[in-house]
């Protein structure tokens, strides 16, 4: 018999652990369990940081999501800053041909809309400050107008300000992006404006508002004597704060249960209106002066307040734990090792952590570099660590348009796919199911990042060692020749000469001088005099096999170095040499001959003797033989 096919959804998501997010994903969350269908989550924490290069990485994450394989798309691409990345996904899923509900986006026919009334709170927030405040002059902080929430919020106060034949000035409005640095960057644009103060700042959402109305505490103007702010959210800060912010409140968990229940009707293929709007409603507070703060229910503030530090401070320690541990990791296996301790504390049934194919390629160069992902995920990935209800292993290899290592067996489940990446360098991406930490946690991204520079300071450690053995290789390797330099010659006849001295076997030391170099030099040119030298260091190193090393020691001097070695040895070494020299010729056939000048000494090693001192000795050796030689006319080939 068949197994019966679990539905599943997609949901894209930038910033799970703002207030908005996280109340529409947690109705997602609840009714993927109720209706039994799987919820897989692409969250990014892109335009957080400032940083461009960051944002690709981050939004890489939403190139990993294969709609094809999902029976229905949940789109809050309202929290996604970037319009091109928006654009991104919604061509990804139109080409899928999956249906898809969008929210608060009625500018793409093909998606059905849950939407709040925006236009009719922040209508009714304008007409409060102005009808009952008596406010004459009003600044606007507003989100990007690309955003379909922004831009709705800002005509109906544009609506509500011309209806009373007040005019919207420009240098009193800012446009910023949603996130706390722009109500504090609006606030201090305003009072450098050297305009009057506003009786009023109206803002497009809380968390602009509670850093404007901090920007202007600083300044000493006291929120609501000396200028009303209101917000739009109805945010945790903005209850608690002091004033208490006026705002709008929005059914934002209904929101995320209603767009699953959604999607499954249109897949059972029920009738559903295109479009459903759901009703917002202001709320009056002590930032405009309409409520009193003493209104405020304390005692669930305090029992709130108390849940809200608990956790973190846990979430605090857990970090602060796993990035000291991490500090002390050199390999891959030691870093997954390490993180495997600390993912379980997340509170979560199952987590991965699925690696790109060669993430550990050179950043830039390098004969890999071409294959390191910054756009979209490697076709083979790895996952080191998985862990499910049967246990914790790793798998080798799967493919990345499958996304899961290995895919939740429980209908109802919900995954959040979270990016690792160094800047726009794509590293791979975790896995979270059936655990609220990134919804939950205001350290869900700081976790991301750590994680993420874990794993690059991996990367980083291969290369340098990587770099590190081959300037040591170059460090005592003559480039020319192939063989040891000076600098390889001694490190290795230094531990061979001490071990004689314990030993007490026998140290022979071979100089050899070239013959003739200048000759060549002077007349074939200096490239055939470095043929020459090679050729030359071939026929030594030929000479010393496995018993003896062989190095250039300078200019046209080498030297070779063996232990336990006899005066018959010496003798068969030279006579090889001169055998094998004698063959070279003859295969090279050049207009000039190799020739060289050997000589050998053979000690055993006392306490008392110096390395330079037996190097010294074979050089005379050598130096006598070359005075033996006839070498005054350099015999030319016939």
């Amino acid at each position: 018999m068949a197994e019966e096919h679990v539905r599943s959804f997609a949901v894209i998501v930038a910033g799970t652990d703002e207030e908005y997010q996280s109340s529409v994903l947690s109705g997602i969350m609840d009714a993927a369990k109720t209706e039994q269908v799987n919820a897989s989550v692409f969250a990014s924490f892109g335009g957080v940081l400032e940083n461009p290069l960051c944002d690709i990485g981050e939004y890489n994450i939403y190139r990993l999501a294969n709609f094809r394989k999902f029976d229905g798309a949940i789109l809050l691409t309202n929290t996604i800053i970037d319009p091109m990345v928006r654009a991104q996904v919604i061509q990804g899923v139109q080409q899928a041909g999956i249906p898809a509900v969008v929210l608060d986006d009625s500018s793409i026919p093909d998606f059905h809309n849950i939407r709040i009334d925006n236009e009719k709170a922040m209508r009714e927030v304008t007409e409060h400050v102005i009808t009952v405040h008596g406010a004459k002059t009003i600044n606007y902080i507003s989100g990007p107008l690309e955003n379909p929430e922004a831009n709705s919020r800002y005509l109906a106060f544009l609506d509500v300000m011309a209806a009373h034949g007040m005019k919207a000035a420009q240098e009193r409005i800012y446009f910023g992006d949603f996130r706390p640095t722009s109500g504090k960057a609006a606030a201090e644009a305003f009072l450098r404006s050297g305009l009057p103060l506003p009786d009023a700042v109206i803002c497009a959402n809380d968390a602009m508002a509670l850093e404007a109305v901090s920007v202007l505490k600083q300044n000493g103007i006291r929120v609501p004597e000396d200028v009303i702010v209101t917000g739009f959210d109805n945010t945790y800060y903005a209850r608690y704060h002091n004033p208490s912010l006026t705002t709008v409140a929005r059914p934002l968990y209904d929101v995320g249960q209603q767009a699953v229940r959604m999607l499954v009707r249109i897949l059972n293929g029920e009738p559903c209106e295109k479009t459903v709007t759901l009703e917002s409603h202001m709320v009056l507070q002590g930032s405009c002066g309409c409520v009193s703060d003493n209104d405020c229910d304390f005692r669930q503030y305090r029992e709130d307040t108390y849940d809200l530090i608990k956790r973190n401070r846990t979430d605090v320690s857990l970090f602060n734990r796993m990035t000291s541990a991490l500090a002390g990791t050199e390999t891959t296996e030691d870093n997954v090792r390490t993180l495997t301790k600390f993912m379980q504390e997340l509170g979560c049934e199952e987590c991965s952590i699925c690696l790109c194919d060669r993430w550990q390629s050179a950043f830039r160069g390098g004969e890999n570099a071409e294959a390191v992902p910054v756009y979209g995920y490697t076709e083979e990935m790895s996952a080191p660590y998985v862990r499910t209800e049967y246990g914790t292993g790793s798998i080798e290899s799967f493919r990345s348009e499958d996304m899961f290592p290995v895919e939740p067996d429980d209908p109802g489940s919900t995954s959040f796919f979270l990016p690792l990446h160094f800047r726009e360098r794509c590293i791979g991406y975790y896995i979270i199911t059936n655990g609220d930490f990134p919804i939950r946690s205001m350290l869900c991204h700081s976790f991301m990042l750590g994680i993420s520079h874990s794993f690059e300071n991996i990367r980083k450690l291969v290369h340098l060692n990587n770099a590190i053995r081959e300037l040591d290789r170059l460090y005592v390797l003559d480039p020319l020749c192939g063989i040891y330099n000076r600098n390889g010659f001694i490190r290795l006849a230094d531990q061979l000469f001490r071990q004689c001295q314990r030993t007490g076997d026998t140290l022979m030391i071979s100089f050899i001088d070239m013959d003739g170099l200048k000759y060549v030099n002077d007349n074939y040119g200096h490239d055939e005099g470095d043929f020459a030298l090679r050729q030359l260091a071939e026929v030594i190193s030929e000479c010393c096999g496995s018993t003896m090393t062989c190095a250039r020691f300078g200019g046209d001097e080498f030297i070779a170095i063996g232990s336990g070695m006899t005066q018959d040895d010496a003798a068969r070494f030279e006579k090889a040499f001169f055998d094998t020299l004698r063959e070279t010729n003859a295969i090279i056939a050049k207009p000039y001959r190799l020739d060289a000048s050997i000589g050998s000494y053979l000690t055993a090693v006392e306490p008392d003797m110096k390395l330079f001192t037996l190097i010294a000795q074979a050089d005379q050796a050598m130096y006598e033989q070359k005075k033996r030689k006839n070498i005054s006319r350099y015999l030319r080939r016939d």
